[in-house]
């Protein structure tokens, strides 16, 4: 449900009154403040706040209010539990999924997401965006690469899922330097605003190894270079040690994961001033997964090899001054538990204080938006409130009850518990997935063969 405070006119005005304010940058919280609120633009902040004539009054003296929360590494239009057979789904299928999830993420405090990439030969997140940026349905802000650019058997190439009569059109791949021009150019064309690369394998992947490169120097050097000339930041999924160097000397702006970064990156990033989003509650995930015997086949011995490796990366990259901005990866896994990165942080040695910014300040620096991620006059009204105080325990994230999105408010406290809406869409997707059985089957283990096995008579029937 959204609730519009909108007046007469399109014109809003709200006041809210805080009872501790975490302002986005501030090392601790701020007392009993309160925020004026007009046309979706904080106009005020202080003790006592002007109130226009027929503004609405939010009472939040029991809560904390924090600038919306910001994750730069979403996959809204990517279900990484069937992505074979969900990556067929129509453009228009993935839209209408990725809207509802995105919704549901809105609830939890997610103001902001960077989308970094689909599987699909349209631009389905672009067209996403736009009608959320239109106001044509309600949902976060919403920032975007469209595609995966990738070499053949690198991480963006989903061929490995598919027999190999089958040269389906979902992925973004490359082999020569001109070819990445043409993709990079092609991102541009259709409406990016970020171009998503890897430079090394990946774990949900198949045919390949986050722990080896997979551009030659002038392959990364060509997707950064053809960027900068359309004015375009580069996100770069990487992992094995030397591609996470090689990234950061090609001019990314930001590193995904970086699953094997040496002291060596870590220092090279931070001179070089380049982000790191290490997305470190996938890597719980990924280790539950391990444990209960449901990681895919094709992760398991790259996950088991490297899962040590991993968490001494992510205590390295907390240990450092680097840059560090919020990401989940979630659609690799449910955003439901996006929240949780939070606490995944702070356990991998991320101060709750550190924390807070990078999935505030700090990710809207990354994403060069000075209008979020802090609470100040003139920034976007983008206003979340929670129970307790995060910089005693960062779990209060979890707790968020109150979500204002440029003015609008999403939620409000007394309203159902995020868990009632995400068992709700999870029923969703169980009739969804109901429906889709009609189709194919799915497969019970997610190994190559057996996914190779269930899509193809999906295949045959639309060729």
């Amino acid at each position: 449900m959204v609730w519009s405070t909108a007046h007469a006119g399109g014109v809003s005005d709200t006041v809210l009154i805080c009872g501790a304010v975490f302002d986005g940058v501030s090392d601790e919280l701020a007392g009993r403040t309160e925020i004026a609120v007009h046309d979706g633009v904080i106009a005020e902040i202080g003790r006592s706040v002007t109130r226009a004539a027929g503004a609405e009054t939010i009472d939040l003296s029991d809560r904390t209010v924090s600038p919306g929360f910001i994750d730069t590494h979403v996959h809204l239009t990517m279900d990484a539990s069937a992505l074979a057979r969900q990556s067929l789904d129509s453009s228009a299928s993935k839209v209408l999924h990725g809207l509802a999830t995105a919704q549901q993420y809105l609830r939890s405090g997610f103001t902001t997401l960077r989308d970094l990439g689909s599987m699909d030969p349209e631009f389905p997140t672009v067209d996403l965006r736009n009608a959320l940026d239109a106001g044509l349905v309600a949902g976060p802000r919403l920032v975007v690469a469209a595609h995966i650019i990738s070499a053949t058997a690198g991480h963006g190439d989903l061929s490995g899922f598919y027999a190999p009569r089958w040269r389906l059109p979902l992925s973004a791949v490359a082999d020569s330097t001109a070819q990445i021009r043409t993709l990079v150019r092609r991102e541009h064309a259709h409406g990016s605003d970020w171009i998503k690369t890897a430079n090394a394998g990946g774990y949900f992947s198949v045919g390949d190894d986050p722990a080896r490169g997979s551009w030659f120097d002038e392959e990364m050097d060509a997707v950064c270079s053809t960027a900068a000339l359309l004015g375009m930041p580069v996100a770069v999924h990487t992992g094995a040690a030397e591609a996470c160097k090689q990234a950061i000397r090609s001019g990314a702006r930001s590193l995904e994961h970086a699953y094997l970064i040496d002291d060596e990156g870590v220092e090279l990033a931070r001179r070089e001033g380049t982000y790191i989003v290490p997305t470190m509650q996938m890597t719980q995930e990924d280790l539950g997964q391990l444990r209960d015997g449901s990681l895919p086949e094709q992760a398991v011995w790259k996950f088991r090899r490297d899962s040590e490796q991993i968490l001494q990366a992510q205590q390295r990259i907390a240990a450092s001054e680097v840059k560090i901005a919020y990401g989940t990866d979630c659609g690799m896994f449910p955003f439901s538990h996006g929240i949780l990165e939070f606490q995944a942080m702070v356990a991998a040695g991320v101060s709750a204080h550190r924390a807070l910014l990078a999935a505030t300040s700090v990710a809207a620096q990354l994403l060069d938006r000075d209008d979020l991620g802090a609470l100040r006059p003139g920034a976007c009204a983008d206003i979340v409130a929670m129970a307790g105080n995060p910089l005693d325990d960062i779990a209060a994230t979890a707790t968020v009850d109150f979500v204002m999105r440029a003015g609008t408010v999403h939620r409000r406290p007394g309203e159902a518990a995020v868990e009632q809406v995400a068992r709700q869409h999870e029923e969703q997707e169980e009739s969804q997935a109901e429906v889709r059985e009609h189709v194919v089957e799915q497969p019970r283990a997610p190994d190559a063969g057996g996914i190779r096995e269930s899509v193809q008579p999906y295949v045959e029937a639309h060729n």
